[in-house]
């Protein structure tokens, strides 16, 4: 965006204005209060990428209510618990996803369904609205902006997908005006976009960081672009069509992005882009390389959660010179490495990660499950069950999740590190690792590898691989290979999915 310019947000062909778009969130939030929603109350967003995502994010945060940005993946209890526990007074879905919406929706909660954009018919099939529910617009009409808007609003109520058990609610503390445009700058500058830029969100908009770039950029008024769903040409393409300065992205849509044909990629004009922040997942030190390499040293690393926000960068120079770190830590926030016995290890030392936030984050509790806030609090650091070590220069470095970890004939195991190994095999698109039942191990390494048919591979030259390698008890036990692994819009893998169906027929749980 140049000086002077209003800024927009762009979705296909489609330029919103962010005045517009900020007058029709006045408009719903509105028509939320006229539906009993107040301030502290909670609405559900069970939608893919599109604008009116941000408009009723808006609407809730005009009112201080909470918007819940739900995983559209998510089916039977995975879906009720979110929509019931987090009490939920209203829920908005496309129209495509009502039908399964509408199995799980609590008893006088109203639904109103959202019809199914072109840009997003164009990804996932035309679905036509199923005329059982107020329309969004139906719904808006009439309404006028509420006379009082909130003083301290909270910010997205994110639901955390856990390995095992029901998904927490990461509800953060209110934010007051003054304080939100701290913490927007703040949280931002740590991501690399800064006002006068202009970003590009690639992931879906219920996750953690695209909800908070899309969020804050419109609260800044920073030129936004919005992806219906990733497409790693469709990336490139609008990144020189707009000449967009900014874009988030996670590890595996650089594998993506590598994939792609040098031609390709060379024939799309960049000279635009400032920064790519990426997070989420660590990302291995190979990729991370080519994309410097390919990109110059624009690659900005971050390290975070829903919990604790941003509490580690690093640049390009930096990661060169700490190569596979995911930074040190931001403003005031602190990193402390502690072993079993919570005690603080030194430098060069594997433990369990804990996290005191940067101040400009405001605290957080999960939503009715305080004793599972209680037990990640270690004397006001908190740990999401991360794995990994400090440098001597303050560097943090990810092993893996604890709660990923292979356990096998009492050795740990770290999947990561396999996955990183396999993933310099030609031939290898992508790779899951996990622990499966062994009777005589406890659990043995499996690997689920997703290849390109054309490069032969077997499943001995995925374990030679990992042998000449790996030390030899890291090498998978089980491998299979698969046509396409199941992720996300954004790329990660449902390794969940691939790993529970062992335990299940082992009639064991994790």
């Amino acid at each position: 965006m140049t000086t002077g310019d209003e800024p927009t947000v762009r979705y296909g062909e489609r330029r919103i204005s962010q005045a517009a778009l900020k007058q029709r969130a006045a408009q719903a939030a509105g028509a939320l209060a006229d539906a009993g929603v107040e301030h502290g109350g909670r609405i559900a967003i069970v939608m893919r990428n599109e604008p009116d995502f941000v408009t009723l994010s808006a609407a809730a945060g005009l009112l201080g209510a909470v918007p819940v940005p739900v995983n559209w993946h998510w089916r039977g209890d995975e879906l009720r618990h979110v929509v019931s526990h987090s009490g939920s007074r209203v829920v908005f879905a496309h129209s495509d996803l009502v039908p399964v919406v509408e199995t799980v929706l609590p008893d006088a909660v109203p639904l109103v369904e959202v019809p199914v954009p072109d840009e997003i018919a164009a990804g996932y099939g035309a679905a036509p609205t199923t005329g059982r529910h107020q329309l969004l617009d139906d719904w808006l009409a009439g309404h006028a902006p509420p006379d009082v808007t909130s003083t301290a609003a909270p910010l997205s109520l994110i639901y955390t997908s856990g390995t095992t058990g029901l998904a927490k609610g990461v509800l953060r503390d209110p934010v007051t005006p003054e304080h939100s445009s701290t913490l927007a700058a703040a949280t931002l500058g740590a991501m690399g976009l800064q006002p006068g830029m202009s970003t590009l969100v690639t992931a879906p908009l219920y996750h953690a960081a695209p909800n908070a770039q899309a969020l804050f950029a419109v609260a800044l008024g920073i030129d936004l672009t919005i992806m219906p769903r990733f497409d790693a040409e469709d990336m490139l393409r609008l990144l020189e069509r707009h000449r967009i300065a900014h874009a988030q992205a996670v590890p595996t849509m650089f594998v993506r992005l590598l994939e792609l044909p040098e031609a390709v990629r060379e024939g799309y004009d960049l000279g635009s882009l400032q920064v790519v922040v990426h997070a989420a997942a660590p990302c291995p030190v190979h990729v991370k390389r080519r994309m410097i390499d390919w990109l110059g040293p624009i690659v900005l690393e971050y390290y975070g959660s829903s919990e604790t926000g941003v509490v580690t960068k690093c640049d390009s120079e930096e990661w060169l010179a700490h190569e596979g770190t995911v930074g040190a830590p931001v403003g005031d926030a602190e990193i402390l490495i502690l072993d079993d016995d919570d005690r603080v290890l030194p430098p060069g030392e594997t433990g369990t990660i804990y996290v005191r936030k940067p101040s400009f984050f405001p605290g957080f509790t999960y939503l009715d499950m305080e004793d599972e806030r209680r037990a990640i609090d270690r004397d006001g650091a908190v740990t999401l069950g991360d794995v990994g070590r400090l440098d001597a220069d303050g560097f943090l470095y990810l092993s893996d999740r604890a709660r990923d970890m292979v356990i096998s004939g009492g050795v740990n195991i770290y999947p990561i590190e396999i996955e990183a190994c396999l993933l310099e095999l030609d031939g290898v698109r992508d790779v899951a690792v996990f622990g499966v039942p062994d009777d005589a191990y406890g659990e043995a390494v499996a690997a689920h590898v997703e290849v390109d048919p054309a490069a032969g591979l077997t499943e001995d030259a995925i374990r030679d691989h990992v042998r000449g390698r790996l030390a030899g008890y890291k090498v998978p036990r089980v491998v299979a290979f698969d046509d396409e692994l199941p992720r996300e819009d954004s790329g990660k893998i449902f390794k969940r999915r691939i790993r529970d169906r062992y335990w299940r027929e082992a009639g064991r749980s994790i």
